[in-house]
């Protein structure tokens, strides 16, 4: 199965509306709650306090604790494309 994830907080993207491109159409790599517009929500975000935004709705849902959450998300997030070259 190849899951399509928010290139940004890692959110399936089945379990939400994608972003809006500047042109109004769907942009299918991230979404609602990180994209809008064509541009990012937070553009001065940075890969650490995504992780730390992210952290609330982890816990206990998918990893057991804040610290395995964390340890997760660090080794997970360069991967995404908002943070593959800014790590």
């Amino acid at each position: 199965m190849n899951q399509q994830i928010c290139q940004s907080c890692a959110m399936p993207l089945e379990n939400c509306k994608p972003g809006t491109n500047a042109d109004g159409t769907n942009n299918n790599e991230h979404c609602e709650h990180c994209y809008k517009n064509g541009k990012y929500k937070w553009p001065a975000m940075t890969m650490n306090g995504m992780i730390k935004a992210c952290i609330k709705h982890t816990v206990p849902q998918i990893y057991p604790d804040a610290e395995t959450a964390t340890k997760a998300m660090k080794e997970f997030f360069p991967t995404l494309k908002r943070w593959a070259d800014k790590h």
